[in-house]
């Protein structure tokens, strides 16, 4: 198992915005083979850092999803959240193995 674990630089102004393109990802993982953990969003502290978690079963897996990206109409659509509404200033991919007992 694979987990991506995504840091966002948001527009403290454009939270709602951002529920809605986390919201559509949320959907689009769990319906192409990942398990999405959900979006952390800002609480107290920082009013621009927000967080995504999901896992996949292999990096080959995730690899599959990826290439769905700009292609297929329902990605597009969600990024179209991101681009018109500029919620994400910045953002980070990092892959991480879990450690579970």
């Amino acid at each position: 198992m694979i987990t991506c674990v995504v840091r966002y630089t948001v527009d403290p102004t454009q939270i709602e915005a951002f529920e809605r393109f986390a919201s559509a990802w949320i959907e689009l993982v769990n319906r192409h083979g990942g398990t999405h953990h959900g979006y952390f969003l800002p609480g107290e502290g920082a009013s621009d850092e927000a967080l995504a978690l999901f896992s996949f079963p292999s990096l080959a897996d995730y690899e599959v999803y990826r290439e769905r990206f700009g292609v297929d109409p329902e990605f597009v659509a969600a990024d179209r959240i991101r681009d018109e509404s500029g919620c994400v200033l910045r953002h980070e991919r990092t892959f991480m193995r879990p450690h579970l007992e």
